[in-house]
């Protein structure tokens, strides 16, 4: 993908200064005042999802929402997910979705379509087993929370894959700060089938557009085991959350040029240290962890051949691909070099399972056909997981501007049964220190009533929580007297 950069120095910025706001509170100082338990909140405008078929404008961001950098001609890069957090948005569908009957998906080239299953004489036919999908929602609570609705807007459908980001600013968030995961790793392990995606940066100061010298001497130092400690921290407390079979989606679509953790400028150093980071975190005693190389489709920057590490750090071969560039069409992006054929092609010579980590609509709007494709496509090569990136302007739920599509991908998944046989939960290794106390599943109410004359400010997910709180600065502070 091609990201605008979602996690960028504004926010630096807010946290620079709610730190400010938060030490002003904490010294007693005028005009401040804490009014309730801690919403999700975040900078982004995030208007409702649809709860019917999608129709009308656009949600999380909608038309505003970044499609993405602008990347070389025939660069299949597409935009990932947005910054961090969007505000609270209804959780509850107005209606319950009409039951829709899913449609048989059409077949690729080479292959059969499925035969209808015989009639049971008048039984009641099963419901298809849902396969292990989910989609990206948000980075925070409100992705966990968006998950039920989302099922609820497809019949019910068990959603089994959580997909979230760490932030790739600075080292102590790539190593998954207390208070972040927790509520991710509460929702892995309510039930045993579900699955945790976390894609995880390889360099601080990810999105920030690193130049090539610099990053060349950042992967060789990373190579060096400069940075092995990050990493360790990061799966202890993935093993202390119980959550140590996380799949771990590292230094996602390196063969393009939006991130730091690319392998363009030095491919020979990025594999030694993919190699190390894998190391390192497979050494952790109580790990269960995936590894998943998941490159964007196509050649981009640098073929992604080039980037791969081996056989033996990588548990699965993943790719993230979206509807781009515009007007190439569906059977164009299975043949392009380094496409979804080759894809297939790599994952089964190397003897790896397939993901999709991302995958959905971009410059060619809201397009069915693609949907009805990429649906059939995964249908007939069984992917491990697949998370659709659910914003505009690629989803289909959270973004009423692409409603034909919407139609298709309801259609498809509505209604499916969940296994009968779900895999055996973890029984990862007791953590040496008590576990960080986790934040709830959903974003608590208020339960303290706003200060009279109060003008709330925001200032983010982690500071309100670690505040236990939302800041509000009183309009009349400056008359007061003393």
């Amino acid at each position: 993908m091609a990201p605008q950069q979602r996690r960028t120095r504004s926010r630096r910025t807010a946290v620079i200064a709610a730190a400010a706001v938060a030490s002003a509170v904490l010294a007693s100082g005028p005009g401040f005042a804490a009014g309730g338990k801690a919403a999700a909140r975040a900078a982004d405008p995030a208007p409702p999802p649809t709860t019917t078929t999608p129709a009308g404008p656009a949600t999380p961001g909608g038309p505003t929402t970044p499609a993405g950098t602008t990347t070389p001609t025939g660069s299949t890069t597409p935009a990932g997910p947005k910054a961090p957090g969007t505000p609270d948005i209804a959780l509850t569908p107005a209606a319950p979705p009409t039951p829709i009957t899913p449609p048989s998906l059409p077949s690729t080239p080479g292959t059969s379509p499925a035969s209808p299953a015989p009639s049971s004489g008048g039984a009641k036919t099963p419901a298809p087993l849902a396969p292990a999908f989910g989609a990206y929602l948000d980075y925070g609570p409100r992705g966990v929370a968006r998950m039920a609705a989302l099922s609820d807007w497809l019949g019910g459908t068990e959603i089994r894959v959580g997909h979230t980001y760490l932030p790739g600013d600075r080292w102590r968030n790539i190593e998954g700060p207390p208070g972040f995961l927790d509520v991710w790793a509460d929702w892995r392990k309510q039930r045993a089938d579900r699955t945790l995606v976390l894609n995880v940066p390889m360099l601080e100061r990810n999105e920030e557009g690193v130049p090539d010298d610099e990053v060349r001497r950042l992967l060789r130092q990373g190579a060096a085991g400069q940075y092995d400690h990050h990493f360790r921290r990061l799966a202890e407390r993935l093993v202390q959350l119980q959550v140590p079979d996380t799949v771990i989606v590292l230094g996602w679509e390196m063969n393009g040029i939006t991130y730091t953790h690319r392998c363009g400028p030095d491919p020979q150093a990025w594999r030694a240290y993919w190699r190390r980071i894998v190391t390192t975190m497979r050494a952790v005693p109580g790990q269960r962890l995936r590894f998943d190389f998941a490159p964007s489709r196509g050649r981009d920057a640098v073929p992604w051949t080039e980037c791969y590490p081996g056989d033996d750090t990588v548990d699965i071969v993943g790719m993230d691909s979206y509807d781009q560039p515009s007007g190439m069409t569906f059977q164009q992006q299975v043949q392009e070099p380094y496409g979804l054929q080759a894809h297939v092609d790599f994952a089964k010579a190397h003897h790896k399972p397939i993901s999709y980590p991302e995958w959905g609509l971009f410059r060619n709007g809201d397009n069915p056909e693609y949907m009805r494709r990429m649906l059939a496509w995964m249908a007939q090569h069984k992917p491990v997981y697949n998370t659709l990136t659910d914003y505009c302007p690629h989803g289909v739920w959270q973004c009423s501007g692409n409603p034909r599509a919407a139609q298709v991908y309801r259609s498809a998944l509505s209604g499916q049964a969940t296994p009968t046989t779900p895999a055996e939960p973890t029984t990862p290794t007791a953590p040496s220190t008590p576990a960080t106390p986790t934040k709830p599943t959903t974003p608590a109410t208020p339960t303290t009533p706003k200060p009279k004359n109060c003008s709330p400010l925001d200032l983010g997910d982690w500071v309100e929580y670690w505040l236990g709180g939302k800041l509000c600065v009183k309009v009349d502070w400056w008359s007061r007297r003393s």
